[in-house]
């Protein structure tokens, strides 16, 4: 009898010891004693969004960018905008300081390009076909950016989304001739 609970008592401390740790295994990029969390840390999500404002602080839209297969895709709802067509494109920092938005810096650029469509040596990477703004304020544009990536929109200073006064004309150097910016927005993960 005594080597039979001897036995019992063994094997219930055994299966107690193999349980004895509940806490959940490590999953995908959980970390585990040892790993490099720098290695791991999450990509970007899949989809980012500039919420757009005008110079005095007025909400000018919603453009959002989502991850497609080697490209970007640009879905733009704009408001109280004026009327007429407006060049649009990402700029390469995210800020926009009012009322010129100059701090969003130039186009998003990163292969050092030309501007515009329709040079014959390229385009930049943020640059898209002009808005068309009706009397009511509102515009819509969608748009799909070769070669861009969500990784690459949220860099060290991260990117802006932005409005110009004016018709880009697609072709000059550096931005098109497209004038002021009239609205700005900063990316930020979706």
């Amino acid at each position: 009898m005594r080597n039979m609970t001897f036995i019992l008592l063994a094997a219930t401390t055994a299966s107690l010891a193999a349980c004895g740790d509940t806490s959940p295994a490590p999953q995908n990029n959980a970390a585990a004693p040892g790993n490099d969390m720098a290695a791991m840390a999450p990509a970007p999500a899949g989809i980012a969004i500039a919420s757009l404002q005008t110079a005095d602080g007025q909400p000018a839209g919603t453009a959002r960018v989502t991850q497609q297969e080697g490209a970007l895709h640009i879905s733009l709802e704009a408001q109280n905008l004026p009327a007429g067509e407006h060049g649009v494109h990402i700029h390469m920092t995210g800020k926009c300081d009012a009322p010129a938005f100059t701090t969003a810096g130039g186009h998003w650029n990163p292969t050092d390009a030309h501007h515009g469509l329709e040079n014959p040596e390229g385009q930049h990477a943020g640059d898209m076909p002009n808005l068309t703004v009706g009397a009511d304020g509102k515009g819509m544009l969608e748009y799909t950016l070769k070669g861009g990536t969500i990784a690459g929109l949220f860099d060290d200073d991260g990117a802006a989304f932005v409005v110009h006064a004016d018709k880009d004309d697609q072709k000059t150097d550096p931005s098109g001739n497209s004038g002021d910016r009239i609205a700005c927005g900063v990316f930020r993960t979706g």
